[in-house]
């Protein structure tokens, strides 16, 4: 990663860490919500910037980005990107890392996938296990593409849906193909297709599977989010939060913005002996 990273940052937590640094990623918009959703739902770049200058001042450590064509749909354009990425630079500058999504929406094969990542060259990328190499076939492109991400210094995080995911990403790490240390990870509790929230116990599933070295995150929908976020801080995970997921604060009321969910989780962490992780101590645990 391009960023300069603080010396004397405390590392992010392994699993059952204590009081090690809480990281809070906020999601603010996603790949398919609208402003009919909610009125605050940030798109253009000048949305998302405010955005992050408000979940900046309200804890988060991480801003996951999504950007839209004209009409509205979802978009791996490298140019969009890179406004989007100008725009929160210029306004938090150093206080939030910014990451970008291949998330393909069954739209981007893993080749367009990887180009945007290319042309963008983030500090951080999000990519589905299931999205970036669909079958054994599409390993070996994979492989060379972690390569490259890894000698450019462009940290990942994998996407994790089910525990198969997570089975067919060790199998990647045992032969070799991550050449990453201590990939981040990102368990999602539920899905947008079967309509519903997976109770936060499944994040159990996850964690026996996984790496315990691996810093990781969850995230869930609706109403699991607050309680997914909860067993992370307590388990030595992070959250990620915001309205791609959920528009509702903790007493069930719709959340005013993306800040006011940032904010709560921050709260519940602390409540729970977490301290908020900064962008440094994120920028600390990505470069390994």
């Amino acid at each position: 990663m391009a960023s300069a990273v603080a010396a004397a940052s405390p590392p992010l937590a392994s699993p059952l860490a204590g009081d090690a640094p809480f990281a809070v990623m906020v999601a603010p918009n996603g790949a398919r919500k609208t402003k009919a959703d909610h009125p605050n739902l940030p798109i253009t770049p000048a949305e998302l910037a405010t955005t992050a200058a408000e979940c900046a001042d309200a804890g988060a450590a991480a801003i996951h980005l999504h950007v839209r064509a004209a009409d509205g749909s979802h978009s791996l354009d490298p140019d969009l990107y890179t406004a989007a990425l100008q725009a929160v630079r210029a306004a938090v500058g150093e206080r939030l890392v910014a990451q970008i999504t291949t998330e393909a929406v069954g739209r981007y094969a893993p080749a367009q996938q990887m180009a945007t990542v290319r042309a963008v060259r983030p500090d951080w990328v999000s990519m589905a296990v299931r999205e970036i190499a669909p079958t054994p076939a599409e390993e070996p492109a994979a492989a060379q593409f972690f390569a490259w991400m890894a000698a450019e210094r462009i940290a990942p995080q994998f996407i994790l849906y089910d525990a198969l995911d997570l089975l067919r990403f060790n199998g990647w790490v045992r032969a070799g193909l991550v050449p990453f240390e201590h990939p981040p990870l990102l368990f999602v509790l539920g899905r947008y297709t079967v309509g519903r929230a997976e109770h936060p116990k499944a994040l159990l599933r996850f964690l026996a599977l996984a790496d315990p070295d691996d810093p990781w995150m969850v995230c869930a929908f609706g109403a699991a989010e607050m309680v997914s976020a909860r067993a992370a801080a307590i388990l030595g995970g992070h959250a990620r939060v915001g309205f791609e997921n959920n528009l509702f604060a903790a007493a069930g009321r719709q959340a005013a913005s993306n800040a006011e969910l940032v904010a709560e989780t921050v709260a519940a962490a602390a409540a729970l002996g977490r301290r908020p992780g900064s962008a440094d101590t994120l920028r600390q645990a990505l470069c390994g």
